[in-house]
């Protein structure tokens, strides 16, 4: 249930708060006193778009703030939803409780929050869809929209489940589809290159390309290609290492000796022994290698030319299909993977094709399952609008709903359902989009609200502009269908019709007058002889004597308090 609403800077308001309480509240207030800015401001929350030019003139930011309250009788019923959807969206709620805000400057960028954590406006408005259920005479528009009447039958109908098992059927027959679909266009291509394919692998294949080969074949390439300066400058290292008087060794040779006299004298150089035999051991195996490598040095131009013939075909093979050898070999095992496809194409096909038909008979059932429910349910939707439309201003109305095969099942079944009305005698049923006004459009809106108030599970209805066209015995019928309404929802109208006005639970009027040189705009709830001067002003003079009987039998009548 939505417990309070705080503006700030909107438009023509300054600073208002309104608190809200279960039942039928309803706002009403001279025409331009900004009654429709409060809904505006409860759009703004639920998502919709905003701009700089909604900023008060002078101010920095407009600010709107909402607090739900999900232990609230109306709004049990959506409260594991409503919290399932904030755990979703990293809000967390404190004893069932939700606060959220949204702020929009002057230059029209914008911020929301949700119980004080940052939230996107997105996660506001999956929220808000959840708990506020806003009818203006736009919402009222989508009732045209043949998407939304099925909605409505759907709902009416306890159709839920078999349209849930639809989408999961229709899913499911769509990505077998979609794989079908996929892999015969895979196909295709494979078969329009199948021969380079072929090459390819084959060419791959046949030089067993393997990862590092080429590095170690430009190394082999530059040893062979230098084997006399190999072959001298390894002699070359052997002699200063192991040759005439003064190479490394004799020169180690000597420095032990010169060891031995030291040691003599001072014993305490005994340690560095250890670390000149370790000299002279290591240059003295050096010395080995060295000769070793040295004579195993041969000039070999075959095997030269073979390497060479080798890093030619690597290199070949880089420049078609690399950069790398790794890539040469990834692209020649997808090759054949993709000729390997061919081998089983028929069988793979073949078993698609009676899985996806096996999905389409499943969703042909589903979708069979869902119409049947639907038809049940349509007479009765029918019936049920029907008894309302005299009350509702639209004497001998009558309400069919019609339901015929779609081209195609989709997602939300195979039937395309139309509303027809016959909104006067004598002339024949039309679908609502051709015949219905903007004022009944609200009061058909509202007939359908009356009828789904056991299956609707949103806590908090707001009605704008639903009085539109109506007066006098036909104002007090939507009264009652609004009260019967908030028996089990927190409804909010805003309404011009003391008729309504007089079945609230809770009245608050809006007023405007000039602060600081701007229209400003003020809410109050008025109770006792404050509305009933109220209820006077809207039946035309809050002054006259007349009018103020006429409003406490009003308020008498539906049992109203009035102080």
């Amino acid at each position: 249930m939505l417990t309070e609403l705080r503006v700030r800077d909107l438009a023509v308001i300054a600073d208002v708060t309104l608190k809200l309480r279960p039942g039928l509240n309803v706002l009403t207030g001279e025409t331009g006193a900004g009654k429709s800015m409060l809904v505006d401001a409860l759009a703004l929350l639920l998502g919709e778009r905003a701009s700089a030019d909604i900023v008060r003139p002078g101010a920095p930011r407009a600010i709107v703030e909402a607090a739900f309250d999900l232990r609230s009788s109306s709004a049990a019923s959506a409260a594991p939803a409503a919290s399932a959807a904030a755990q979703e969206l990293g809000i967390d709620l404190e004893d069932d409780q939700l606060v959220v805000r949204r702020d929009i400057n002057a230059e029209g960028r914008n911020r929301a929050w949700a119980n004080g954590s940052p939230a996107t406006v997105g996660a506001l408005a999956t929220l808000g869809q959840l708990l506020v259920d806003l009818h203006g005479q736009h919402e009222a528009q989508s009732l045209l929209k043949p998407a939304e009447q099925r909605d409505i039958l759907d709902a009416f109908g306890d159709a839920q489940p078999e349209r849930e098992a639809v989408t999961r059927a229709y899913a499911q027959a769509a990505e077998l589809r979609d794989q079908e679909r996929q892999l015969a266009r895979k196909l295709d291509e494979i078969k329009r290159r199948v021969d380079y394919l072929r090459h390819v692998a084959q060419e791959i294949a046949a030089a067993q390309p393997k990862v590092g080969e080429d590095e170690r074949l430009a190394v082999d390439a530059k040893r062979l290609s230098n084997v006399e300066e190999l072959t001298r400058l390894a002699e070359r290292l052997a002699g200063l290492l192991d040759g005439e008087q003064g190479a490394a060794l004799d020169a180690l040779a000597q420095a032990s000796r010169a060891l031995d006299q030291l040691e003599r004298i001072d014993a305490s150089v005994a340690g560095w022994r250890e670390l000149l035999d370790q000299a002279y051991a290591g240059a003295e195996e050096l010395a080995r290698v060295v000769r070793g490598y040295a004579s195993g040095i041969e000039l070999d131009p075959g095997r030269l030319e073979a390497v060479e013939r080798r890093r030619d075909v690597l290199y070949r093979l880089t420049q078609k299909y690399g950069p790398t050898i790794h890539d040469v070999i990834r692209f020649g095992e997808e090759a054949q993977r993709e000729l390997s496809l061919l081998d089983t194409a028929d069988d793979d096909l073949k078993a698609l094709a009676e899985r996806r038909g096996a999905a389409d008979a499943a969703l042909e059932d589903a979708a069979g399952r869902l119409t049947g429910k639907r038809k049940k349910a349509a007479a009765k939707l029918a019936q049920a609008v029907e008894e309302l439309m005299p009350g509702l201003g639209m004497p001998g109305g009558r309400c069919k709903v019609q339901i015929t095969p779609a081209p195609a099942v989709t997602q939300a079944g195979g039937d395309e359902v139309v509303f027809l009305v016959q909104l006067n005698v004598g002339l024949e049923a039309r679908p609502l989009a051709q015949v219905a006004s903007g004022g009944e459009l609200s009061r058909l809106m509202l007939a359908l609200k009356v009828v789904l108030a056991r299956h609707d599970k949103v806590p908090t209805l707001v009605f704008d502009e639903v009085d539109q066209g109506i007066g006098g015995e036909v104002a007090m019928q939507v009264g009652d269908a609004l009260s019967q309404v908030a028996a089990s929802r927190q409804v909010l109208v805003i309404t011009h019709l003391p008729q309504i006005a007089a079945q609230a639970a809770h009245h608050l009027v809006v007023s405007k007058q000039p602060k600081g040189g701007i229209a400003t705009a003020d809410v109050r709830v008025v109770n006792g002889e404050e509305r009933v001067e109220e209820i006077a002003r809207m039946l035309g003079d809050a002054g006259d004597p007349t009018a103020r009987r006429h409003a406490r039998e009003m308020l008498k009548k539906v049992a109203a308090p009035v102080g």
